[in-house]
């Protein structure tokens, strides 16, 4: 195995080549923590500690290339990927009753327990799906009933920031789809949220409320409590798209005080194709699910379960939590001093969202005049990777909607890039991206003020 860059590339195999405390030393502090690794500038390279970094196969991108688009997908994780190769070495089917099938069944149980202490609910109020777009399919649907309603809800109400999972993802009609608009800093208008409510209790509609917990391409956090508090007083029930917000700041069901909450493991360190929905609690019945078969998860999704994938999103889940505190408060020291940087080396930058409560791995700004397939064209020819918005558009730059229900000018708008850090990032990535900008702003300019003279 190889220790990457933080070993200068020695092999972890030789303890005469690989100093255990120099690598722990180049490694952000909470990926050494996660491991259970001892404290930086411990001396030697003991053996015990080098079959530990062995046995989790650490795989981290290529350090040859900077990797800043986490709100898209994040690097899977040591511990994920470790939890998955336990679960590919059991050949079982959970549904199976033989010793296999349990073996199974326990991994799924196991991570089920988790997901759920993480949402705070009880296990079974977790359904295991295959991300965050089918869990929103899912539960945005006319016919939740609850233990003392049982009337299909009237009216699906959405801010006009959230993801195409949620404008696009629902199950009611295009006529009771109602959206919700944001203020200039991309925050919910809880204003006319209040009025949307009001009216729409007035009419005698059964009203459901989907919002994020945090926009995954400004970063900015929603009011998902105050607003939640207003959709329960009107009767209704809200549910919480948690994907970008997991992992990254306090998302739990309490503390949002959603009737539920989604997650997607790709977004923290889990591997793509698993995700969940957590309900508040047991008294909540879909009465028409998404997928129909087997009986699988509670009758809610059919299908046989991703043993590998579930157990990892479990694990990748475990080790963002463990270091939520001390990773949010260093991506959000290198988020302010790279838009620092930014602004120093192109004025003109707009930042979206920067007077907002924001994620801490989160920026999203424009530099006019600049159109972003451009400067995303340059920039990855500079070896940096970052997004224009939303990683779900089959790959096309496109004018963003959330910026547009920001107010946000088309001139402006077409320009956006968004950066996000995340578990395997350094502060050095965030100079790097910043050189390389420079050097790009400062080429594509020159261009064109040699095309316009």
């Amino acid at each position: 195995m190889m220790c990457g860059n933080w070993a200068q590339g020695a092999d972890a195999g030789s303890a005469k080549s690989c100093n255990l405390a120099d690598l722990l030393a180049r490694m952000p502090l909470w990926i050494a923590s996660s491991f259970g690794l001892p404290v930086l500038g411990q001396a030697g390279c003991p053996s015990a500690q080098l079959d530990e970094l062995r046995r989790l196969r650490i795989s981290f991108v290529s350090r040859t290339r900077v990797y800043l688009d986490h709100n898209a997908t994040a690097p899977l994780h040591p511990a994920a990927r470790e939890a998955m190769c336990a679960a590919f070495d059991r050949c079982g089917n959970a549904s199976s009753v033989h010793a296999e099938g349990r073996t199974a069944r326990a991994m799924i149980e196991a991570a089920r327990a988790e997901v759920a202490a993480f949402a705070g609910v009880a296990p079974k109020n977790v359904v295991f799906t295959s991300g965050g777009t089918e869990a929103l399919n899912l539960a945005l649907t006319p016919s939740i009933e609850t233990a003392d309603e049982k009337k299909p809800f009237d009216l699906l109400v959405a801010s006009a920031g959230e993801h195409p999972a949620v404008l696009a993802g629902h199950r009611f009609a295009a006529a009771q789809l109602e959206l919700a608009g944001l203020t200039p800093r991309g925050v919910l208008n809880i204003e006319a949220l209040g009025a949307t409510l009001a009216s729409a209790s007035a009419a005698g509609h059964r009203i459901m409320l989907g919002l994020q917990a945090a926009n995954n391409e400004t970063g900015v956090v929603q009011p998902v409590a105050a607003a939640a508090a207003m959709v329960h007083a009107a009767g209704g029930l809200l549910v919480c798209d948690a994907v970008q917000a997991a992992g990254r700041i306090d998302t739990d069901i309490g503390s949002l005080g959603a009737d539920a909450i989604v997650l997607s493991a790709h977004k923290f360190g889990g591997p793509k194709g698993a995700g969940a929905v957590c309900f508040r609690s047991d008294s909540y019945h879909i009465r028409e699910p998404l997928l129909r078969g087997g009986g699988q998860e509670g009758g809610l999704r059919a299908g046989t379960e991703n043993v590998a994938g579930i157990a990892g999103m479990a694990a990748a889940l475990r080790a963002a939590t463990f270091r939520l505190r001390e990773e949010a408060k260093a991506l959000s020291e290198w988020r302010d001093e790279l838009e620092a940087d930014i602004s120093r080396v192109a004025p003109d930058a707009v930042f979206f969202g920067a007077g907002a409560e924001r994620l801490p791995n989160t920026s999203c700004f424009a530099l006019p005049r600049i159109e972003a397939h451009v400067l995303l064209i340059a920039l990855d020819l500079e070896g940096i990777a970052v997004s224009s918005g939303s990683a779900c558009s089959s790959g096309k730059v496109k004018r963003s909607h959330v910026l547009s229900a920001m107010g946000v000018g088309s001139d402006v708008a077409g320009g956006a890039i968004r950066v996000s850090l995340g578990w395997n990032s350094r502060r050095e990535d965030c100079t790097s991206f910043v050189q390389a900008l420079e050097r790009t702003v400062r080429t594509i300019r020159a261009r064109r003020d040699k095309s316009a003279a």
